[in-house]
């Protein structure tokens, strides 16, 4: 229960910032952007905690590619 809390939190936290960058962002732009943007980023931000926290290992072999180039 205690790692399913915590896991909802770590994506609502990757979600929120995502969601304020993409409105940053998008405000530069436009006013109707900035919502679309800040949408689209909460999005983003969900995804990545998924990709954080997933089991399979595929972040950490990315990082290992990464760092043997």
């Amino acid at each position: 229960m205690k790692s399913q809390i915590s896991a909802a939190l770590n994506r609502a936290k990757y979600a929120a910032v995502g969601a304020a960058i993409g409105a940053a962002v998008g405000g530069l732009v436009n006013r109707n952007v900035a919502s679309s943007g800040g949408a689209i980023g909460g999005l983003v931000g969900a995804t990545i905690s998924d990709i954080c926290r997933s089991s399979d290992g595929r972040l950490s072999k990315l990082k290992r590619t990464v760092k043997s180039k």
